[in-house]
């Protein structure tokens, strides 16, 4: 008896079967797909930035926008604002106090900058060369966190002509006491340089950021050149560090052309208006004489003299380009 063979089945390809392979998705579903992700993240973005983006509308741009309205009127608090035009910029224009008061500011502003830049880069520039202990970063910040009002008492305090500390150590070598906060001369000095110490170690570490971003090895390419560290730093730290200075300059005159709070707790403006800065004049036409029109117009003038500067340091200083390749 015989048995049949069996052959092993074929393996042909069955047309109901075929092999299917995903398509390509077209341009119109690729656009589709990433527009989605798009406004996804969009939204995601909206939601983050909202609680930002109220504080300024209502905190920013809401007050500046009314005090621009106000400054074209007379208003008081107890009446309606009553539009005068161009009234209060005319007496703004002709107003003696108002330009005493920004030539004071001026004073203010020249010493605070020169000073504090200067100090605050040669801090900079030895933490970053001798040391960068985080314990000695934190020393020199220790008067930022004190707040203006609380170093303006401490240094009246200390520099009160008949018991401050200062006045003593002076009488004590012999010298006669400087009365400097009570003299026209001695006052927008003395406060320039009570800011100058509680502001300096900030700036310093701003300053020494950016100098944490400068290759090391420029300095020691620098140095078997037998380059010193005076030529170093002419070379190699001022330019490479220039964007940075740039950006740190015109935030420190911003806010020294807004001096107001060591002002007002040290000598109030006196003697003889000497420290009668603009910040505090226009404070005092708007809360001592309620006089909120005028002061709004004062307010508008300074914001227009701030931008200028501002548009004007940024373009000198090329802060947006840098010498680092």
């Amino acid at each position: 008896m015989t048995v049949a063979s069996s052959s092993p089945p074929s393996r042909l390809p069955l047309r109901g079967a075929e092999r299917t392979e995903p398509k390509p998705r077209t341009g119109k579903k690729r656009e589709r797909d990433r527009d989605g992700g798009g406004r996804g993240d969009g939204a995601l973005a909206a939601l983050f930035i909202a609680p930002a983006m109220l504080g300024f509308l209502v905190f920013l741009l809401w007050p500046t926008l009314r005090g621009i309205y106000l400054s074209f009127t007379r208003f008081n608090l107890l009446t309606p604002a009553e539009w005068v035009g161009l009234d209060n910029y005319r007496r703004m224009v002709n107003d003696p106090i108002f330009w005493d008061s920004l030539t004071v500011t001026v004073e203010y502003v020249f010493i605070n900058i020169g000073v504090q830049t200067v100090s605050a880069l040669a801090i900079a520039v030895l933490l970053q060369r001798l040391t960068q202990s985080a314990v000695l970063r934190g020393i020199v910040l220790t008067p930022y966190l004190m707040s203006n009002v609380v170093a303006g008492i401490v240094w009246l305090w200390m520099l009160d002509t008949q018991l401050g500390i200062g006045n003593e150590i002076i009488a004590g070598l012999g010298f006669d006491r400087i009365p400097f906060l009570a003299d026209e001369t001695w006052a927008i000095p003395t406060i320039a340089l009570i800011n100058v110490w509680r502001h300096v170690g900030y700036t310093a570490l701003l300053l020494f950021a950016g100098l944490q971003a400068i290759p090391g090895d420029m300095y020691e390419a620098a140095k078997v050149d037998g380059a010193s560290e005076w030529r170093m730093f002419w070379r190699i730290t001022m330019p490479l560090l220039r964007p940075v200075l740039a950006v740190v300059l015109i935030m420190t005159v911003i806010g020294s052309f807004q001096v107001f709070d060591t002002v007002a707790v040290t000598t109030n403006g006196g003697p003889a208006n000497a420290t009668n800065v603009l910040q505090f004049y226009i404070y005092g036409s708007a809360f001592g004489r309620f006089q909120f029109g005028y002061a709004s117009a004062m307010s508008v003038a300074l914001l227009v003299v701030l931008s200028a500067i501002t548009v004007l340091q940024y373009r000198l200083t090329r802060a947006g380009q840098t010498d680092l390749g």
